[in-house]
């Protein structure tokens, strides 16, 4: 069984061996699309496939829609949606064991961002330049949207873009702007760009980056006058907030096994420049919550047919701070530290371990929890629940937490930082009443030193800070002390923890706790024990 459209021809086979198939014509689709786009989305990933185009799927299966997925990439586009025809498979991994596989077809064509291809470019300002199309989407990571390096500097190629204009820019928020001016100047068309990414305030990000490139544009005059009006007027402009949740871990080996024995032919992997790894399909849970500011300036797909929420923007504020900073964001990163501190694999095999459980649920239900607003839309002591009871424990879940681990330092400001704020701001709460928070600092401390709970060496995972931090640790070994005021210089920097350690009178806490996990092998299971309850 070939994913392609002439594989997908033999019906038969694929519903034999179990897959859910395309309820719509697909040529039509692709037809209907192509004359009047309504979506197109930035970044084929995982997210993208599990998700998005499933939401899309269903849409075009219950008759809410004719209309499909345009989706941009480079890489991804190039050697995978083409090559299997902008198919591709979806494997939801369920608690209870049982395995869904659904061939999407929802895609209606993939165009390449490469501003240096007059057909691949051209092709993407026609479709921005349609009036028809509504809604502009991006799953590009958070880094997607920078300009600037760590220092704060505009990246190179921003740079040449500002004074290159939007012919061809090499940027990636270069290109977005230059095809949002496409539609500027096909009549100043309103359209939504919609940020999905997993990031506080996303809207913002985007708004940010394609402001800064229309002003300096404007400013050169490589626009033409009225295009920073036109960008930052939210009537023709929006730059909605969201908040997406669903856990869409990298294709897993038993996946791919799963569908090779089904007959599932050329399903190879391919690992992007970035690191990002995809392949014909994707593996993801069966929860997910996309909840999006309904500001649509050109109208809007009714997504609420797909199960996708629209409220207001405070509504989208209060959800997305409820799931990064109390209800799941916080609970992973604890457990991903831990988890490579004590040898675990798979974040579900550590919902087993009693530590690694009495310690999410602290974080969670005693120190997170009594600073959440309850968003009205969502229960936070119900999304909690479902986190702990049923997403992070499914045993069919391939995430790891060395995964989530990854790029640690610019998570602990939003995902703990957030509530240490909110308790130093309420009279009836003490900062001094939280000691798992702290714990997770100290343990993310002694993950920098590569010494895991026995005593062996590991590898930590990719952060942007570690060449930083790592230095203030490195001297750390079992048996030795950590001093307060050496560590001083990463304890007092609020870009990582939030808060200065020190102003809120958490660094000595954080440090002690460190010392407690660096007595020898064993000390990190010890401490653990010893402070969620267990004895030492």
């Amino acid at each position: 069984m070939r994913l392609t459209a002439e594989g997908l021809k033999d019906r038969e086979a694929w519903l034999a061996a179990g897959y859910q198939l395309p309820q719509f014509d697909r040529e039509a689709m692709i037809a209907a699309t192509k004359k009047a786009p309504v979506w197109a989305h930035f970044g084929s990933g995982n997210i993208c496939k599990a998700f998005l185009a499933n939401a899309a799927q269903r849409m075009l299966n219950e008759g809410h829609t004719d209309k499909g997925l345009v989706l941009v990439d480079r890489e991804i586009v190039e050697k995978l949606n083409r090559k299997h025809d902008d198919y591709h498979i979806l494997v939801t991994l369920k608690a209870d064991g049982n395995v869904e596989k659904t061939v999407v077809g929802s895609v209606s064509e993939s165009c390449m961002l490469d501003s240096r291809s007059a057909v691949e470019f051209g092709r993407l300002k026609e479709i921005f330049a349609n009036e028809s199309l509504q809604m502009v989407s991006f799953t590009i990571t958070e880094k997607g949207y920078s300009l600037v390096n760590a220092q704060g500097e505009y990246l190179p190629e921003v740079e040449d873009d500002f004074v290159a204009g939007p012919e061809a820019p090499v940027s990636y928020m270069g290109k977005v702007t230059a095809l949002l001016y496409a539609r500027f100047l096909a009549g100043e068309k309103p359209l939504a760009m919609v940020s999905m990414d997993n990031c506080s305030h996303n809207g913002d990000k985007l708004a940010a980056a394609i402001h800064a490139f229309a002003e300096k544009w404007e400013a050169a005059c490589l626009v033409e006058p009225g295009f920073t009006a036109y960008v930052k007027n939210p009537a023709k402009v929006s730059f909605p907030w969201t908040m997406i949740d669903k856990i869409t871990p990298r294709p897993d080996a038993s996946v791919e096994k799963i569908l090779r024995e089904d007959g599932v032919e050329d399903l190879d992997y391919v690992v992007t420049k970035r690191g990002t790894h995809v392949a014909p399909f994707v593996n993801a849970e069966e929860c997910e919550y996309l909840v999006i500011e309904d500001s649509f300036p050109n109208g809007r797909p009714a997504l609420e047919k797909a199960g996708l929420i629209f409220a207001e923007r405070e509504t989208v504020e209060r959800v997305e701070k409820m799931k990064v900073c109390t209800c799941l964001n916080p609970l992973h990163t604890a457990l991903a530290v831990f988890g490579c501190l004590l040898g675990y694999e798979k974040i579900s095999e550590e919902m087993k371990d009693a530590e690694l459980k009495k310690l999410v649920e602290i974080i969670g239900y005693t120190e997170g929890l009594p600073v959440v607003v309850d968003p009205g839309i969502l229960d936070p002591r119900e999304f909690i629940d479902t986190v702990l009871n049923v997403r992070i424990p499914n045993p069919f879940m391939p995430d790891t937490p060395q995964r989530i681990a990854c790029d640690t330092s610019q998570k602990l400001s939003v995902r703990f930082g957030e509530t240490i704020k909110a308790y130093a701001k309420r009279e009836d709460l003490d900062v001094q009443d939280l000691k798992l928070i702290p714990v997770v600092f100290a343990g993310w401390l002694r993950y920098l030193t590569g010494i895991d709970n026995e005593g062996n060496a590991f590898d930590v995972s990719p952060d942007p800070m570690l060449e930083v931090v790592r230095p203030y640790v490195a001297d750390l070994k079992l048996g030795s002390t950590a001093d307060i005021e050496a560590l001083c210089p990463v304890l007092e920097n609020d870009r990582i923890f939030g808060v200065n350690l020190f102003k809120v009178g958490l660094a000595e806490k954080v440090v002690g706790y460190l010392n407690e996990m660096l007595v020898g092998p064993g000390a990190v299971r010890a401490t653990l024990k010893k402070y969620t309850g267990g004895q030492a």
